[in-house]
């Protein structure tokens, strides 16, 4: 993995360390910058045997299936985070208390040459109706249920997703 950084951002230095994209530190001025993981959010809607699914309308993975979700804001908790997400994005009025936690995943999250480390935390929500529609059109080109017996983990684009789905969904 290749640095994106071209010069130390402090005094333009190219004499720098970053080993793994993770700590930044120019040995001329010492200036030091840690590339620290970022927090996100996936929510597995569930409606009888079947999993929601966006396909992803921009990059990273464009045209690969997502789940809803999205980056954690600063002072939000993860719960927060995904019932913002959720209305953003769907339209949906989704509380705490109707999201199961299922588990947390690493995730690499390539967005404008920049990679970023991401810890993603899943939910599980219950739908009583397959019945969504995308609010969000500039980041979901389309929904999709698909049973879970038709669950193709090679259409999932991210890599945290495909192994929780693959583990906790496919029978």
């Amino acid at each position: 993995m290749t640095t994106f950084f071209k010069y130390c951002p402090n005094c333009q230095s190219t004499n720098f360390d970053f080993p793994n994209n993770v700590r930044f530190h120019c040995n001329d001025c010492d200036f030091t910058y840690y590339h620290n993981i970022a927090a996100a959010v996936a929510i597995v809607f569930t409606f009888e045997d079947k999993i929601l699914f966006t396909v992803r309308n921009v990059d990273p993975d464009k045209g690969k299936w997502d789940l809803p979700g999205g980056f954690i804001d600063p002072g939000e908790n993860a719960e927060t985070a995904a019932c913002r997400e959720i209305k953003e994005e769907l339209g949906i009025d989704v509380f705490s208390e109707d999201l199961k936690y299922i588990t947390t995943s690493p995730n690499n999250y390539l967005y404008k040459n920049v990679p970023y480390r991401t810890m993603d935390v899943f939910y599980e929500c219950e739908l009583q109706t397959d019945v969504i529609s995308i609010r969000a059109e500039d980041e979901i080109q389309d929904l999709i249920w698909v049973k879970r017996s038709e669950i193709d983990t090679d259409n999932i684009g991210f890599v945290s997703i495909r192994k929780v789905i693959a583990e906790q969904y496919i029978k």
